[in-house]
């Protein structure tokens, strides 16, 4: 393990903060950069098949080091960090021996505390990764890179009996663009693993059905000194609408697995506006009645304007819940499981509340439930990681090589 902080503080130290609004895959260069050094690293490692694609995927093998066939088993993370906050000169602080009580990041404009984030209680005695308080840290999921290449370091030693693993480091994923990419048949696995979670033992295999739905508002502007009953203000209809929108079932109002609409971006002017929602629901039926009833809102108020306002809705589908697919793999969970008994870990199974590649990759073909990393408050400044639990990651993704190998291995 003397090479995983290494691993990750150099990893942090490339932006590769994706963007939305950029067609091209990946999206940004820092990507491409950090493709680029993982590559080097993987051929150091003496792994083959280390190749980059155009779009920034990419991928290897580990050859089997057993004399019987195996299951070809995959681990996958992804490079981006998250739009929703600055990724440029992420200045780690590593503090050992937590003792409890308050963080200063930085110089202490801002502070990490258990009674925000009560799961530092738990984290006594740990060595725990923050930012300086001003950038995300990027443990999601450059977490997950550093456990799969210091589990491979592991592997590579020669100590421990294992099948074919196939392993793969993916662009975009924060805006859910890189993984329509992958070549599923070139990875040629039997099913994978992202190593995309958060605290120990997270064990998840259902996600969320996701759709973005844009909202569009056209108004009629004229002058305020004449505008009775002629002027049509379309941020006035935007706030309309928003009020019909079931107002419990927001995320800062909803857990487990209870869907959501967020709203996440409002703009425009009296003439036009947008109002721009996610929409979230682990039932597939769930997940259809929410986009209906934004529907049913945008018909029924429009119906109460003047020509030549309009109401129009741009809804498209994200990703869909990857359960039935993952769990006609059975044997996918059942050696995640037993993995992490064996490393002495309680598994935690729960659904994601967003998703990841893996969702994506499920529905391509390739089941793939994601396995927990140790970070910790994504997509923030208050984002850390305990380094302790990121240990432990790469003990369960060693076994579960071990034990892809171990049940294949034919009866003496």
């Amino acid at each position: 393990m003397n090479n995983l902080l290494d691993r990750f503080l150099n990893y942090v130290s490339f932006d590769t903060q994706s963007k939305g609004n950029v067609r091209q895959v990946p999206s940004t260069e820092g990507q491409l950069r950090l493709a680029q050094r993982l590559c080097d690293e993987l051929r150091a490692l003496g792994l083959s098949d280390v190749g980059c694609s155009p779009r920034g995927i990419v991928m290897a093998t580990l050859p089997s080091n057993v004399n019987w066939p195996t299951p070809v088993i995959g681990f996958i993370s992804h490079m981006d960090t998250s739009p929703d906050f600055t990724a440029k000169n992420v200045n780690p602080q590593v503090i050992e021996n937590y003792r409890g009580g308050d963080i200063a990041l930085g110089i202490g404009d801002e502070i990490l505390s258990p009674v925000m984030f009560p799961v530092l209680h738990e984290l006594t005695g740990h060595t725990l990764i923050t930012t300086d308080g001003k950038t995300l840290l990027g443990a999601d999921d450059k977490a997950g890179i550093a456990e799969i290449m210091t589990a491979l370091a592991h592997l590579t030693s020669g100590e421990v009996a294992h099948g074919e693993v196939r392993v793969a480091f993916t662009p975009d994923e924060e805006i859910g663009r890189g993984i329509q990419h992958f070549d599923v048949a070139a990875f040629a696995a039997d099913w994978a693993y992202t190593v995309d979670g958060g605290g120990m033992g997270e064990f998840e295999y259902e996600n969320f059905n996701a759709a973005s739905v844009t909202v569009k508002i056209t108004g009629n502007n004229v002058h305020p000194g004449t505008a009775k009953g002629v002027m049509v203000n379309a941020l006035d209809v935007a706030m309309r609408f928003h009020r019909e929108v079931p107002e419990d079932q927001v995320p800062e109002k909803t857990s487990g697995y209870e869907g959501f609409y967020h709203l996440h971006g409002i703009k425009g002017s009296v003439d036009r506006a947008e109002l721009h929602y996610i929409v979230r629901d682990f039932a597939r039926n769930g997940f259809d009645e929410r986009k209906q009833l934004l529907a049913e809102i945008a018909r029924r108020l429009e119906k109460t304007l003047p020509a030549p306002t309009a109401i129009e809705l741009v809804v498209e589908d994200s990703y869909y819940n990857m359960r039935e697919q993952v769990e006609a793999c059975p044997q996918s969970i059942e050696l995640a499981l037993q993995a992490m008994r064996d490393c002495d870990i309680t598994p935690h199974v729960k659904p994601i509340r967003g998703g990841t590649d893996g969702a994506q990759l499920s529905f391509m073909g390739l089941p793939c439930p994601n396995l927990f990393t140790g970070g910790y408050n994504y997509h923030g400044r208050h984002e850390f990681a305990s380094l302790d639990n990121m240990e432990q990651a790469v003990r369960v993704i060693t076994r579960i090589a071990a034990l892809t190998a171990e049940q294949a291995k034919p009866a003496s």
